[in-house]
């Protein structure tokens, strides 16, 4: 995956030989953070040309030629979290209350000499507020590389199963 695009022949299972748990317990905690509304810690996990992306179509190509749900550089995840903290936000008052829940992890794709791995996985978000409750699910995907003993991300793709649908405003990154 160079770029946006999605790679074309993913191995069924994944890339043999790789232990995935390490990479489940990084997706997981990277919920936990989401879930707990520490954006700002979530925002770390990210490089510094680290890219948070939701299409708004099946299969889009890359984030330039359509508009997105979500197309967030560090830069616009700081102002979005900004706006997240301000105390009289409308869209957040009260916040949402959010539940991750990661499944199927897969290497897809591991170039280990460079450590950069590319993870995909299943995922739900339920998000309550006012009363209502909203589930948002797909398949993401981590473009990760080794920092230490943990990961940082330079994609991450969240193809939603209904990208293309009306959203009431989302103000909370998936």
């Amino acid at each position: 995956m160079d770029g946006f695009e999605m790679p074309e022949n993913l191995i069924p299972g994944g890339v043999d030989g790789i232990d995935r748990e390490q990479f489940e317990i990084f997706l997981i905690h990277e919920a936990r953070l989401l879930d707990e509304r520490k954006f700002e810690d979530w925002m770390d996990l990210f490089t510094e040309k680290g890219i948070y992306w939701v299409p708004s179509t099946t299969g889009q190509p890359d984030p330039y030629n359509e508009a997105s749900l979500f197309f967030d550089d560090r830069e616009l995840m700081k102002t979005r979290i900004e706006r997240l903290r301000h105390p009289r936000i409308h869209i957040q008052t009260p916040p949402s209350r959010t539940n991750h829940m990661i499944s199927n992890v897969i290497v897809e794709e591991a170039e280990q000499e460079k450590d950069t791995y590319l993870i995909s996985s299943s995922m739900l978000m339920g998000e309550y507020r006012l009363d209502v409750q909203r589930f948002f699910i797909g398949r993401q995907f981590h473009r990760l590389t080794r920092k230490g003993n943990s990961f940082q991300i330079s994609l991450k793709r969240v193809n939603l199963i209904n990208c293309d649908t009306a959203f009431e405003a989302m103000a909370v990154p998936i």
